[in-house]
């Protein structure tokens, strides 16, 4: 393959609704191992509009959603265009961009993330790369998780990855030699709106929910999901928590932070099950590793070794991935893994503009 240069934003919204990641990285390719950098990186929050209309962007009927696609477009090329301005980056070969998911239902047949239209191009005077999903739920797979061959290719020293952001998500090699990946668990989509009504964006460093009390009822029906037993592919969209975890929450009428706590134990017990014993090291990211009480808690309830990275891998790990899907796209090379998603074969995933 000899050396190949690229260098490329990634942008990625999460299902947590904190914002729009975006980084600018440069990816180089020696003698078939990639190497990356993160140059500049930045979190635009959303401001309390997009909040909203990303929120309730799952009750919109098609038209509406129509209306509120070609605006997100437009929002996620401004901040683009904005980055690139503020930065003064030169060197740019595509921006590549995930989107933001509003509806997840492979099993039906379906994925659709706002902000992947032609008009994204408008704004920024490179290829765009987008729209990772739909080709593979096409090919029959789950179009998640999609970050594995990132994990693979770019952090090969860790026995798996495990992303603690909305949901909770881990990949690692089989012994057959096979990557495998899917989703383990709610987390920050839960955490974080458990707590919007004390006037809050997020539980700091888990300190509410250490000083709750756990509910074992709730949490046995918490452990008990169907969805746990389940094999992979699997993974999980915000319908599982507003249609699943929410009516089960709300019966309980607990306390803020007896339902932290208890959620909290819920997902570390979660995180326990998922990943295989015989795995020993564990590259940790994603906002959720910010809450100490939950990290405390995944480790006594695992006797793996969880490795926190430098504050920009933990934040932008999945930007820098999708800029990195988006190389992969434009090389032609494979960017999303059967073994991973179920699709009927490996494929090179985005549309390019």
């Amino acid at each position: 393959m000899g050396k190949k240069v690229y260098h490329v934003i990634g942008v990625m919204s999460g299902t947590s609704l904190d914002g729009v990641d975006v980084a600018y990285v440069r990816f180089e390719c020696l003698d078939e191992k990639w190497r990356f950098t993160i140059l500049e990186a930045i979190t635009y929050p959303y401001s309390e509009y997009w909040y909203t209309e990303l929120s309730h962007a799952i009750h919109l009927c098609q038209e509406e959603l129509k209306v509120l696609d070609v605006a997100y477009t437009n929002y996620l090329g401004e901040l683009c265009a904005k980055f690139i301005e503020h930065y003064k980056i030169v060197e740019l070969d595509a921006v590549c961009s995930h989107g933001h998911t509003i509806f997840h239902k492979p099993d039906l047949g379906y994925t659709f993330q706002l902000g992947n239209l032609s008009g994204f191009s408008n704004w920024v005077d490179v290829k765009v790369v987008c729209d990772f999903r739909v080709q593979d739920v096409a090919l029959g797979g789950q179009g998640a998780p999609l970050v594995p061959i990132g994990d693979r290719l770019l952090f090969s020293e860790y026995d798996a990855c495990l992303n603690l952001g909305g949901f909770a998500n881990v990949s690692y090699d089989e012994k057959e030699g096979g990557r495998i990946a899917f989703d383990i668990v709610a987390v920050n989509t839960v955490m974080n709106e458990a707590v919007k009504i004390l006037d809050m964006d997020f539980d700091m460093n888990g300190s509410l929910a250490k000083q709750g009390v756990l509910n074992q009822k709730l949490l046995e029906e918490l452990n008990s999901l169907d969805f746990y037993g389940q094999l992979p592919p699997k993974s999980l969209g915000i319908e599982f928590v507003n249609e699943t975890l929410v009516p089960i929450i709300n019966k309980y009428d607990l306390k803020t932070e007896d339902l932290l706590r208890t959620f909290v134990e819920h997902v570390a017990i979660q995180i326990d099950k998922g990943i295989p014993k015989e795995i020993k090291r564990v590259l940790a990211t994603g906002g959720g590793v910010y809450n100490k009480f939950l990290i405390e808690r995944i480790r006594v309830n695992s006797s793996v070794e969880f490795y926190v990275p430098e504050a920009t891998i933990i934040e932008f790990k999945e930007a820098l991935i999708f800029g990195f899907l988006g190389v992969l796209r434009l090389e032609g090379q494979i960017n999303v893994l059967s073994s991973v998603t179920g699709a009927s074969r490996d494929h090179s995933s985005g549309i390019v503009y």
